[in-house]
């Protein structure tokens, strides 16, 4: 496996990738790597004669007040799990090799990054469809993975992909959850025990809301209602949004259509924030 830090590297190998006819198959992470992330990467090894995973702690998308400087930075244990997984190529970049002195160019998707994510975290896709764009100029990936855990993010980059005329193929590999259903992310390690109990609630409205539209309960309205009464039921919990959304445009829907929308939520667990959404 080869671990390559400069952007002259990266597209010279993909370069002599391409020019082999390989398929290139790239997983855009920030490291602190744990099993969803691995997961990813099997699925683009299946799939690509070369997969290529991005470390990256990307700043452009974190706010202000946001964690980027407690995220959680492992790139020596990140390695082995990459190579484990069944990465060829690891980028790691330095944040003054993608940003250097005077950078000022950004993509902005303005439809589908406004609402749930964007309302709490405004210039957050910015940065994330900024970087992406990026790494895929310089990968020239034939597709990239991404997890349904960051379903808004998914959607996004998808219609930037499409607005762009990129010809990278969207990949979305369903979220991976521990045994008892919070779903992995970084972010996890943050939590106590007692926080993490708290914290399994999130999963829980998401499956209430899956299985009252299972038994035939389509309003928007109640399955939020019911959501939130759960929500509310630990004190830790402050719920940011519980929203009912089309899956591809992130807009509010009133009645679901089986397999078209999404419940999402996001709360604060004591300090630590969470994200997590169910197709309905």
């Amino acid at each position: 496996m080869q671990t390559l830090t400069s952007v002259f590297e990266m597209q010279t190998l993909a370069e002599d990738l391409r020019s082999k006819g390989q398929i290139i198959g790239l997983v855009p992470t920030m490291g602190a790597l744990h099993e969803g992330h691995l997961s990813l990467i099997r699925l683009a090894a299946e799939r690509a004669d070369t997969v290529v995973v991005s470390i990256f702690v990307n700043p452009t998308q974190f706010g202000p007040n946001e964690d980027f400087a407690r995220y959680p930075r492992e790139l020596g244990s990140d390695l082995d799990k990459c190579l484990s997984a069944g990465a060829a190529v690891v980028f790691a970049p330095s944040a003054d090799e993608l940003y250097p002195k005077g950078y000022s160019t950004y993509v902005q998707e303005e439809y589908i990054s406004k609402p749930l994510e964007g309302v709490s975290r405004p210039t957050h896709f910015r940065g994330v469809t900024t970087i992406v764009a990026k790494l895929f100029n310089i990968v020239r990936p034939d597709f990239a993975v991404f997890g349904q855990k960051d379903a808004q993010q998914v959607a996004v980059i998808k219609k930037m992909v499409n607005d762009l005329h990129f010809t990278v193929d969207i990949v979305t590999a369903p979220t991976l959850r521990d045994p008892d259903g919070l779903a992995l992310s970084s972010r996890n390690r943050h939590l106590t025990n007692t926080q993490r109990q708290e914290a399994l609630v999130l999963h829980r409205a998401l499956q209430k809301a899956k299985s009252m539209v299972e038994s035939g309960e389509c309003r928007s309205d109640r399955l939020i209602a019911e959501a939130t009464h759960l929500l509310g039921e630990h004190r830790r919990v402050r719920i940011i949004y519980t929203s009912v959304v089309d899956r591809c445009t992130m807009e509010p829907i009133r009645d679901v259509i089986p397999g078209k929308a999404i419940m999402a939520i996001a709360a604060w667990v004591d300090e630590v924030r969470l994200i997590d959404n169910i197709i309905l």
